[in-house]
């Protein structure tokens, strides 16, 4: 009887465990183990903890000092500005505040009462100091710029994050909103100005729709409007072979810049009478690169599974660039500039960020590029040309010895055409 208690007691407790259904307002992940094992370090923070997910984390403990100073100064800021009051609101968030994680917050109410507290303040004091140039003495020595530019990617990581509406609920309280009418930018205007490194099409902070969080926010700065981006597939292709740029290029495609095009899913394929063109947005690859994109695919395989345009985008990418060669074709196009490593380097990281990500479908604007870009490639007129520079022109040496052999061949049908005009006179 004892063990049936016991095993009882057991399975309770496991079944309290459990994790609640996810709610519609869910947002905020943890990486999935397979898609983290790849690179651990491009979804764990560097200087930075914010949200409960790493927490305590004691390689970051050195920015809890930072932390607590600038909630202070946000505090003397708010209208209300009793801590008692600040950790009363906050502690009444609570349950809403774990319904926008999808896994179990390991901390009791208290601990994660001062956990949004705590990294809320801090995060509104950063965007005030940043939006109105107010860095103090202390922030110039403590600061530096690598640290703010680590700051700023880790604020951007999928682990790493606060729901938006909860920062919002704060600065609200802090600020109501007939105080920011006369006095205060919103918070969407704080936040746009803090990321605007990252805003390429320059979207306006009041044309914007719901943003879950800043690493939401920064998939929506990659995409085009809401109203443009395509529809999806339904025929739920998963695998899609392309030809390498180096391949198209020897076909006659041509790649070029557009400046008009802002955002990284409207990639564009032209034809001119016998000549096509592949056009491109411009972009750089810094040390940053793959932990932004990472975090963004690892965000469209948690929240928009069916809208994963982001990872059509990468996935183009990945097909286009196999080795060095390609990315070298795309840096002399303009399209891409290296600010870290050589082009291997360039190549192999395309060619390992969708390892463990699984497509569900495609959309249908990269479907039909797919599909034009294989009938350019596969017109005979173009693999007959590809074939010819592959084979005869595919460096200098070959180019001139190809050009050696046709000028020995011309040479010697001459002599051979004027050898039987010869016979034929003397006959």
């Amino acid at each position: 009887m004892e063990e049936i208690v016991g095993l009882v007691i057991d399975v309770a407790t496991e079944l309290a465990r459990t994790e609640t259904p996810l709610r519609e307002e869910c947002c905020v992940y943890r990486v999935p183990p397979p898609i983290r094992k790849v690179n651990e370090e491009a979804y764990t923070p560097q200087v930075i903890s914010i949200g409960p997910f790493h927490f305590g984390n004691q390689r970051l403990q050195f920015m809890e000092n930072q932390k607590c100073s600038y909630l202070k100064r946000f505090l003397e800021r708010a209208v209300q500005q009793s801590l008692e009051y600040w950790v009363d609101y906050i502690k009444n968030l609570n349950p809403n505040v774990r319904s926008y994680y999808a896994n179990i917050i390991e901390l009791s109410d208290d601990e994660l009462a001062k956990v949004i507290l705590v990294d809320a303040g801090f995060i509104l004091e950063l965007f005030w100091r940043n939006f109105y140039n107010e860095w103090t003495d202390e922030d110039k020595r403590r600061i530096k710029p690598w640290l703010s530019t680590t700051m700023k990617v880790d604020l951007l990581l999928l682990e790493n994050q606060l729901p938006f509406v909860v920062l919002q609920q704060i600065f609200t309280q802090a600020f109501p909103p007939a105080r920011q009418l006369n006095e205060f930018p919103s918070l969407l205007e704080l936040t746009f100005n803090y990321f605007a490194y990252y805003n390429t099409r320059e979207i306006g902070y009041d044309n914007v729709g719901i943003i879950e969080h800043f690493t939401d926010m920064h998939r929506i700065f990659s995409l085009p409007n809401i109203d443009r981006l395509p529809g999806r597939s339904d025929r739920g292709e998963r695998e899609i072979h392309l030809h390498t740029a180096t391949e198209l290029v020897e076909a006659g495609l041509g790649l070029k810049v557009d400046d008009s095009i802002s955002c990284l899913s409207d990639l564009q394929f032209e034809k001119r009478c016998l000549k096509g063109f592949l056009k491109f947005p411009r972009f750089k690859v810094d040390g940053a690169t793959e932990i932004l994109f990472r975090n963004l695919l690892a965000l469209e395989q948690c929240h928009y599974p069916h809208e994963a345009y982001v990872t059509d985008y990468i996935r183009i990418l990945e097909l286009l660039i196999n080795t060095g060669k390609d990315v070298d074709l795309l840096v002399k196009n303009g399209i891409m500039t290296i600010g870290l490593g050589d082009n291997n380097a360039v190549a192999d990281l395309f060619n390992s960020l969708l390892k463990n990500i699984t497509p569900i479908n495609f959309n249908v604007n990269h479907l039909d590029l797919y599909k034009d870009l294989k009938e350019f490639h596969d017109n005979r007129r173009n693999r007959w040309r590809a074939s010819l520079k592959r084979d005869y022109c595919s460096t200098p040496c070959h180019f001139l010895a190809s050009f050696a052999v046709f000028v020995l061949l011309l040479f010697s049908a001459t002599q051979i055409v004027l050898s039987i005009l010869n016979l034929r006179k003397k006959k």
